[in-house]
């Protein structure tokens, strides 16, 4: 039976996933199993394998889709158990190789910060989005080692183009391996250092002429990778060209060496000419061809055996010999064999190509094929590349794990056809740690199998590897031999050997050198860019594949790990949007001037009054009540806000009874409008009516003025969605008492400085949402010696003072008024990506951005979690409600977490690291820190200022909110204390309306957006 997992927004890269895949195959009553991101691609192969169900087949690309078919449900768990098993593992590899939190990041900016000086990008995320990856460390002016492959030829000759013309190299895509300076990269082998550089297309070719070279004692500082199509007509051979140059103007390399499948005329006529420009001897192999003679310094090879035994003497400084083939002797000949076919399974695709061009040469077979996985396939001679995309589809590659090659082995071991099985076995970081021993049982069994039939069967190997490599030479050649595989020390001695095994046999002509008549051209400048790269260990900012980072390090480079993930949840709309918004230059200029409104805010306290004296649409004949949130009607309200509507009408006299005023309220005579529509807020419910006393907070920026209720205290509140009496007596108290009590106390001081206050408070531990108590207390202490001053009886007095001692969540409306001037003030210029409002009213999560105005981009509230008081719990909670978020709009609440070390694990967050971690991560959605509010236990950075729906969207990341929880019954009041996320839907709403005011859309792929665009 069929059981699906998918876990949202839980990136991991491929080839964790795909070795994953493989350990899960192997559980008991595990009949199929696959774990993949849930991109289109990797559904198609879910498709294929008969696993994608409904819920895998609604993944977002930022999803992992864990889909098994088991014997038993209880099974299921069994598997679940073990992905977490795995991935706490490699968390624990993590730290005992000594990885820190600082050392992973998950933008290119912190990456940059983390390692200022880095020169190369190593890229290894899924080939959909690398070419935007490319662009990103390209416009961050990094070399770009790309392991990515499936990037559009177009893409790889655009982007080669641009390295070029910012002096810059793109190594690869598809560029599996590479030596930086004596560093291995990616899948490579560890070489000594020396006076030899390669550049090739960067496979198995590179692989085994380098290790052929460490062998014979020599050594090699480089060896540049270009990808398979980088000498194709559309590319030009732009990377090979460009690393040349380079490595033409490096001191330590005195032999160059160039490998290539056959290029095409023109561009091999290019590359050719160029090596002759070069001031050093070449030798390069155009795999296919036979060359017959050298030309001077460029000596032309045939094998990649030859292809390093020419380099070890030039480098040497001996003289190049006319001849290198050879093959391991024959003892004794087996006359059995003759007459029987040779096949190769193959790990390496370059070994593979190599070991069909040699037997179809040998053969007369007619060359090289490519098609369905086969190198050759003629005669019965067949050779077989396993690495070729109809065998990888949904599995690892065969260097990573040895199962369909055990499996070709079986089936080969039972045609009586076969009299040898060539095989590689490729060593290096990123390969099988130990694939002579996975190997071994099957070739054993092989063997024993044909001579049980009356047959030989001989298998001749060759290991691409070194003794310095993590898995042995020596000991993978001594298993493999113990096994009954005859090891050559190359590819091309195995394939002789094995022709040798059938009665074949393979001449290699002698080759003399001519002399080169054309004329010398100079060298092109080389870039500085290019220089540091080969001078220096490699500074690399590795994206994707963290396992890359030990080789990296390990010999003496340096690398700091992004943590990459799928920009915008994989969302190809967006990601279009997203690269065109951010070439328009004055976007960032826009938001600039939104933040300079929000730090440069000048927000006093100055009077308290009826709602109806400063909101005109409340002094009027007809009734109307303000609510938190975007617009709602009353019966799409939650039951909480509908009951302070209850406990709105009941207070002003609209009701004489409960019963009433659902009546009044249900009848269409109350008019209802956002508080945020008339430069109000209002906490949880946000209703507000005529008579309430409200709050004025003047923003004397730019003198306009924000409003909010009286902050009611705890227990059953109208906020709430109380009604009783006793929430009604509070309100006319507050509206007889309280609110005329602090006007006469604040309006003759021409206003209170919230700055002031705030700025003192957040050094004391609150962050002005779920916590306010320091500034509850901090406004106590100014405002208690103006209430005492006043000509009012003592026992008002007392009251309103004890009201305030005993409120510590007052301040919070003060702040929230406070929050809305600083939004409003900025939202006047009608610019850029900067949110200008978020809110909530049970139904819908609502934001206003600055560029798009008063317009309302919308998404279903999320429900907050977090602690309970006693007898309630989850089921009680109302969906997220309020315009209080407006903490949150101006950097405070969740976005300062780490402000409020005290309310942690109040809300839920856990304790101060996951408090810190929090505020992180709201930086990565944030534009800059407010310099106005340091935090102390944040080394005295400012609170995060300006999320930028960019930003966003980019990440997936959105806003945490500190809240209290409203019970989800009108009447039951405030049930516990949590945080809550903003839904993502919403921004990216917004997103895609501003691209459209800019002239942008997601259909028209090919639209330019100017630099100078202005809203």
């Amino acid at each position: 039976m069929l059981y699906t997992v998918v876990k949202d927004n839980s990136y991991q890269d491929s080839i964790s996933l795909m070795m994953l895949t493989t350990t899960l195959s192997d559980m008991a009553g595990v009949n199929k199993v696959q774990v993949m991101m849930g991109t289109d691609a990797n559904k198609d192969i879910f498709r294929e394998a008969g696993l994608l169900t409904d819920e895998a087949s609604k993944a977002q690309p930022s999803d992992m889709m864990i889909v098994m078919d088991v014997d038993q449900e209880s099974r299921q768990q069994a598997v679940l158990d073990a992905i977490e098993a795995y991935f706490n593992d490699m968390a624990q590899k993590k730290s005992q190789v000594g990885s820190s939190e600082d050392a992973h990041v998950t933008n290119w900016q912190d990456a940059l910060d983390a390692l200022p000086d880095a020169n190369v990008a190593l890229i290894s995320v899924p080939g959909i989005y690398a070419a935007d990856e490319i662009d990103n460390a390209l416009d961050h002016n990094l070399n770009a080692f790309v392991f990515s492959d499936n990037v559009s030829l177009a893409d790889e000759a655009r982007l080669k183009k641009k390295a070029h013309e910012k002096g810059l190299l793109v190594m690869g895509p598809d560029c599996g391996t590479g030596i930086i300076s004596g560093v291995p990269m990616a899948f490579a082998n560890v070489v000594r250092p020396g006076n030899m550089s390669l550049v090739g297309a960067s496979g198995t070719g590179i692989q085994e002429v380098t290790t052929a070279i460490e062998r014979l004692g020599g050594g090699v500082i480089h060896a540049i990778g270009t990808g398979g199509r980088d000498l194709s007509t559309k590319v030009g051979a732009r990377t090979m060209m460009d690393a040349l140059v380079g490595l033409a103007n490096h001191d330590q390399t005195e032999v160059i060496g160039v490998i290539s499948k056959p290029p095409a005329k023109e561009v091999r006529d290019e590359v050719v000419q160029l090596l002759h420009d070069i001031q050093k001897p070449v030798v390069a192999i155009f795999l296919g061809e036979k060359p017959d003679h050298h030309e001077e310094d460029v000596y032309l090879a045939h094998t990649l055996e030859e292809t390093a035994k020419i380099m070890l003497d030039l480098a040497a400084g001996k003289p190049v010999q006319e001849n290198y083939y050879s093959a391991k002797p024959l003892t004794p000949v087996v006359p059995a064999l003759v007459g029987k076919k040779i096949k190769g399974l193959y790990s390496g695709g370059t070994l593979a190509y190599e070991a069909g061009m040699m037997i179809s040469e040998a053969l007369n077979l007619g060359g090289i094929i490519s098609a369905e996985g086969y190198v050759l396939k003629s005669d019965g001679y067949d050779v077989i590349d396993l690495g070729d995309d109809i065998y990888t589809q949904g599995r690892p590659h065969p260097m990573i794990d040895p199962s369909i090659r055990i499996e070709k082995i079986a089936a080969l071991a039972n045609d009586p056809d076969t009299g040898v099985i060539l095989l590689d076995d490729v060593l290096g970081y990123g390969t099988h740690p130990d694939m002579a021993s996975a190997l071994a049982p099957a070739i054993k069994s092989a063997i024993e199998l044909a001579a049980q039939d009356g047959r030989e069967l001989h298998f001749v190997g060759t290991i691409v590897g070194t003794n310095e490599d993590p898995q042995d030479y020596g000991e993978q050649e001594r298993v493999l031999t113990e096994a009954g595989v005859t090891v050559c020390a190359t590819d091309a001695e195995a394939v002789r050997y094995a022709l040798n095994l059938v009665g074949k046999d393979i001449q290699e002509p002698n080759k003399a050198v001519v002399p080169y008549t054309a004329a010398i051209r100079p060298l092109p400048e080389i870039s500085e860019s290019v220089l540091d790269m080969l001078y220096t260990k490699p500074r690399v900012i590795n994206v994707g594949v963290e396992s890359f980072n030990e080789p990296i390090t390990k010999f003496g480079g340096q690398s700091v790990q992004f943590d990459w993930k799928p920009v915008a949840g994989g969302d190809q709309k967006m990601i279009h949007l997203l690269k065109k918004i951010k070439q328009v230059q004055q976007v960032e200029k826009d938001n600039e001037e939104i933040l300079t409104a929000f730090k440069q805010a000048i927000p006093y306290l100055i009077d308290v009054v009826p709602a109806k004296s400063v909101i005109s649409e409340l002094n009027g004949n007809h009734k109307v009540l303000l609510h938190a949130g975007p617009p709602i009607d009353f019966e799409d309200m939650t039951n909480p806000m509908q009951g302070s509507c209850v406990g709105a009408a009941l207070f002003e006299g609209w009701a004489e009874n409960e019963d009433d005023a659902w009546r009044l309220l249900r009848s269409g005579e109350v008019q209802f409008m956002p508080c945020h529509s008339v430069r109000a807020v209002g906490p949880m419910g946000g209703i507000t009516s005529a008579n309430m006393p409200v709050m004025v907070i003047e923003n004397r920026l730019k003198n306009n003025l924000a409003f909010c209720t009286l902050n009611e205290g705890i227990g059953k509140v109208l906020r709430f969605g109380a009604y009783s009496q006793e929430v009604v007596d509070r309100l006319d108290w507050m509206r007889d008492v309280l609110g005329p009590t602090l006007s006469a106390a604040i309006k003759p001081t021409g206003g209170l400085n919230i700055n002031v206050m705030m700025a003192k408070a957040i050094t004391m531990g609150d962050e002005f949402h779920q916590r306010n108590i320091a500034a509850s207390l901090v406004f106590l202490k100014e405002v208690a010696p103006l209430i005492i001053q006043l000509d009012i009886p003592e026992d008002t007095k007392r009251q309103v003072i004890q009201f305030l001692a005993d409120t510590d969540q007052f301040f919070l409306n003060i702040m929230m008024a406070t929050g809305k001037s600083i939004v409003d003030a900025a939202r006047m210029q009608k610019v850029g990506t900067i949110v200008t409002t978020m809110t909530r009213n049970g139904r819908d999560f609502g934001i206003r951005i600055g560029g798009m105005g008063d317009q309302w981009f919308t998404a279903p509230v999320n429900t907050p979690q977090g602690l309970f008081f006693t007898g309630f719990s989850q089921a009680d909670a109302n969906p997220d409600i309020g315009d209080s978020a407006i903490a949150e709009t101006v950097g405070f609440g969740g976005m300062s977490m780490i402000a409020a070390p005290g309310v942690t694990r109040f809300v839920g967050a856990g304790g101060f690291a996951d408090a810190q971690k929090i505020s992180n991560e709201m930086m990565q959605i944030s534009t800059e820190h407010n310099p106005n509010f340091t935090i102390p236990t944040w080394d005295f950075q400012g609170t995060p200022l300006g999320i930028d729906i960019v930003k966003v969207v980019e990440t997936g990341i959105t806003p945490i909110i500190n809240t209290g929880i409203a019970g989800k019954v009108a009447g039951t009041g405030q049930v516990g204390a949590g945080t809550v996320r903003a839904p993502l839907d919403c921004f990216k709403k917004a997103l895609v309306a501003y691209a459209a005011k800019l002239g942008i859309t997601a259909d028209d792929e090919e639209q330019a957006v100017q630099a100078t665009v202005t809203v």
